[in-house]
């Protein structure tokens, strides 16, 4: 496929509501690979929050924690399932934005893309905080702005080369969080299992220390809610279909592989963190990993463990440029952002909508600077259950297309819901739990109500937009 020049607009979508073949990529190049697939839906799930926010998940719910973990992995899996199925029978330039365009109406269309890409531009800013504090660690004297805008200036140039670079970026990043991962998992195997040097083993941890659910099933409940929002990016691998060159066997593939590898790294990871250290230590809030580490004697422990936190910043901040960038393009596509956007640079890559995303994490990230405790905060709240609001979105779409195909195209349904359609109406419900869940609890309350407010704000942007194009 030819490129375009960066003075050049991508082709208009072909027929069928933008499909994965021929022109009606938009002019994106195919160059993720399958094992760039693979990792890149893994490591979607395999972020900064897994390896230190997990640890105040543990705190406030004790070694109970994991049944919340598990419950928020399972909605997790049963919603990729449906956006899967969806997906392989219609692939399509933004991924679950169309879907939901096509079976919802172009009023939730518009909502769930804007809100998407929202989410993401917000990601950029506050993974790039992250990393800024972890480098100034080692870098004490550099301003956290400075090392902030350096660690963004420097990924945006990654993606602005290729799909390919971001892809191969993406691989080594996840490739360095799943072998982390790994290693832990098997040392502290061994110290469970008494095979460690000076080890004592068991999971007398379990219950030691005021019992498995020592605040109550209600606690667990609430744990649900902050656990599913560690699952966010897994869908990411959709979106990067459009530039696979294998889109439905790399989506499906990609999918299927996530459903054993959430339960082994969220779930035994966390009921070994619990095993090992009390989960009483306040070690375990700061950095829960670390703790088991430091308790099993490894040296350095603290270092490497920021090192792999920076890695998985680094891969948080890689896709979310590289989502936001992909998912404004698709709402060119579909008439729901200026068509400026839809021009692509050599390398076949949309360096506007890059930028785009890019400037609103630099702004994010001087507001960090001037007023981290008031705008940042508040941009911080804003989004914080956006994902949620796009995944029901996701979970109701779902339950419209598969009706159509089975009465228009069953023998695209090569890749099938499970227990459909009682499971997805479950899925649908349990997600409806979780987002109202948050309007009552403490810790997440402002963080629904301000999330709902960007909502509204993007609900009234499409009405003024609908009356101008009247």
């Amino acid at each position: 496929m030819s490129t375009q020049t960066r003075n050049t607009p991508a082709p208009p979508p072909g027929p069928g509501g933008g499909g994965l073949e021929g022109p009606e990529t938009g002019g994106l190049q195919k160059g993720l690979q399958r094992r760039h697939m693979n990792l890149i839906a893994l490591g979607g799930v395999i972020g900064a929050g897994l390896f230190v926010g997990s640890g105040v998940v543990v705190r406030q719910t004790g070694p109970a924690a994991v049944l919340a973990f598990l419950a928020a992995g399972v909605l997790t899996v049963l919603i990729m399932r449906m956006l899967a199925e969806m997906t392989v029978a219609r692939p399509a330039l933004g991924s679950f934005y169309a879907h939901v365009r096509e079976t919802l109406g172009a009023r939730a269309g518009f909502a769930v893309g804007w809100l998407y890409w929202y989410f993401f531009v917000i990601v950029v800013a506050v993974e790039a905080v992250a990393g800024g504090r972890i480098v100034r660690l080692w870098l004490p004297g550099a301003p956290l702005w400075a090392v902030s805008l350096v660690l963004m200036a420097l990924l945006t140039a990654t993606n602005m080369v290729s799909a390919r670079s971001f892809g191969e970026f993406e691989y080594w990043f996840s490739s360095v969080k799943v072998l982390a991962i790994v290693v832990f998992l098997f040392l502290g195997a061994l110290y469970v299992l008494g095979l460690w040097p000076d080890a004592a083993g068991g999971f007398g941890h379990l219950t030691a220390h005021g019992g498995f659910a020592p605040e109550g099933v209600g606690a667990v409940l609430a744990a649900v809610v902050p656990c599913v929002g560690f699952f966010t990016g897994a869908e990411i691998v959709t979106i990067a279909a459009a530039e696979s060159t294998e889109p439905e066997r790399a989506v499906a593939a990609a999918i299927r592989s996530i459903v054993l590898r959430v339960v082994a790294f969220y779930v035994l990871s966390i009921l070994l963190v619990v095993a090992v250290v009390p989960w009483t230590d306040d070690a375990v809030e700061v950095s829960p990993y670390a703790a088991v580490l430091e308790r099993l004697g490894v040296p350095a422990a603290a270092t490497v463990m920021n090192a792999v936190v920076l890695v998985a910043v680094l891969s948080c901040l890689n896709s979310a440029l590289y989502t936001s960038s992909r998912m404004l393009f698709a709402l060119t596509r579909g008439g729901d952002a200026p068509r400026g956007f839809t021009r692509l640079g050599r390398g076949g890559v949309p360096r506007r909508a890059i930028l785009a995303g890019t400037s609103v994490g630099y702004a994010s990230v001087v507001a960090a600077w001037i007023s981290p405790d008031v705008v940042f905060q508040f941009l911080i709240d804003s989004y914080g259950a956006v994902a949620l609001f796009v995944y029901l979105a996701i979970a109701l779409a779902h339950l419209r297309m598969r009706r159509a195909l089975e009465r228009t195209a069953p023998e695209r349904l090569t890749l099938r819901m499970w227990g459909f359609p009682w499971l997805s109406r479950l899925t649908v419900a349990a997600m409806t739990a979780v987002i109202g869940a948050m309007a009552f609890l403490p810790d997440s309350r402002a963080q629904f109500w301000l999330s709902l407010l960007t909502v509204a704000v993007v609900l009234g942007a499409y009405e003024v937009r609908r009356r101008r194009a009247g």
